[in-house]
């Protein structure tokens, strides 16, 4: 890493008394970071933890290498979707017996929407955020197709007023609490509430919430949820996803993808589809093994934690870093879109300027890792299990440098097809 310029004595002075009061440091050492990197890019990808690499050793050579297929009932495998899902629920607020890991956010997503609308049959509308990852309003237009639904697109602020005029006609609502692009959060509670008095379910995509905030799904009121394990969970590149149904639908849950290892009883190879009891019912296909347990290992590194001591480190370090960016970089034309109000701040701040590319490629050489989202915005994602207030000033520091001094490529050429 190139040695960062030296910041106002205050910033420093205050970086270094947030880190040294820090009890969350030590959870540092769960993760396997390269030196002299500051990672600021595990809101898309999470850093190795270190108990991953032993796991899947142990995975590879013995469960399978010498356990062969014994390893399916001798090592838990068959029960590892389960199992798995269990221990993300209790990230999220969810009581056992409700959550179930596998297959993609792709694939939970479309089984979600689709179970939901199936719950409310005679309901014509499928609401989503405008502003929602692509995959999430892709999907909702699938499965408006394959249900014949309409699918409005309404804002997060405006779905209250939407509801109270069209709600009996809702089916189903579909948002996350974080804007994956500013890093605003939303009041899961006031939304999921506004649904239900319309008599709509609520489905909720936690990819950029799940581990970084309590998320609390049982208390909150939700239906359905779905997240990802390679964020804020780092269960490596393409990890598991999951897939959250409050118990009161499970006897009535019915999913488009009806898989044999959600029937209940998959090892008879009955003609006919029944599903299994409880959440087992929304597993598909065979699991994926190797990233189901490299995603179980991850995990271990929230054991012992408090979500709300990850959330209130969370909310120094962003708040930290929106000070570094007022003091350094707005007068160099640096705009924040994300809030400055800690009770609407997710795990990331997002900074606007024209030449968002350029720079994010010119932090990168030199050890400083973020990323950016066309076309003009700059995101830093923090994670409190690793990430330090020193961290955040480093990165400010560069940027501030490259800036003043016009060391970057406006336009820098590409370096493969993901940014």
């Amino acid at each position: 890493m190139t040695t960062a310029p030296p910041a106002p004595v205050e910033l420093r002075e205050r970086a270094a008394q947030l880190d040294a009061d820090d009890p969350l440091a030590p959870l540092r050492a769960r993760f396997l970071l390269p030196p002299d990197v500051v990672y600021l890019d595990g809101n898309s990808l999470g850093p190795l933890p270190a108990a991953v690499p032993a796991a899947l050793d142990d995975v590879v050579r013995r469960q399978w290498g010498t356990g062969l297929i014994g390893s399916w009932n001798d090592n838990g495998w068959w029960e590892a979707p389960l199992r798995i899902g269990d221990t993300i629920g209790a990230l999220i607020g969810a009581a056992p017996g409700q959550t179930v890991a596998g297959d993609s956010t792709s694939v939970q997503l479309f089984t979600a929407l689709d179970a939901a609308a199936a719950l409310r049959p005679d309901r014509p509308l499928l609401v989503t955020d405008p502003g929602h990852f692509p995959t999430d309003r892709y999907l909702a237009d699938a499965v408006a197709g394959r249900r014949d639904l309409e699918v409005r697109r309404v804002p997060p602020a405006d779905l209250p007023r939407f509801l109270a005029a069209e709600g009996h006609r809702v089916a189903v609502v579909s948002y996350s609490p974080v804007d994956f692009r500013t890093g605003e959060l939303y009041d899961m509670r006031a939304l999921t509430t506004a649904a239900h008095e319309a008599g709509a379910l609520a489905l909720w995509d936690l990819c950029h919430a799940a581990g970084a905030l309590p998320l609390d799904v049982d208390a909150t009121g939700v239906d359905l949820a779905v997240g990802c394990g390679y964020k804020f969970l780092s269960g490596g590149p393409g990890a598991p996803a999951f897939l959250y149904v409050a118990q009161r639908h499970h006897s009535a849950l019915r999913t488009p993808l009806p898989g044999w290892t959600g029937h209940a009883d998959p090892f008879a190879l009955a003609p006919g589809y029944t599903p299994a009891p409880g959440i087992a019912r929304a597993r598909i296909g065979t699991p994926p093994i190797l990233s189901l347990l490299a995603l179980e290992a991850a995990l271990t590194a929230f054991d012992g934690v408090d979500l709300a001591d990850v959330r209130a480190k969370s909310l120094s370090l962003t708040g930290f870093f929106l000070t570094c960016a007022e003091t350094l970089l707005t007068p160099l034309g640096f705009t924040s879109v994300t809030p400055a109000d800690p009770a609407r701040r997710a795990s990331q701040v997002t900074l606007r300027h024209p030449h968002a590319r350029g720079l994010v490629a010119a932090l990168a050489a030199r050890g400083v890792l973020a990323d950016m989202r066309a076309p003009d915005l700059l995101r830093f994602g923090v994670n409190a299990l690793f990430t330090t207030h020193q961290d955040l000033l480093t990165a400010a520091r560069h940027l501030h440098t490259l800036t003043r001094d016009a060391a970057y490529d406006p336009a820098p050429p590409a370096t493969g097809p993901v940014t």
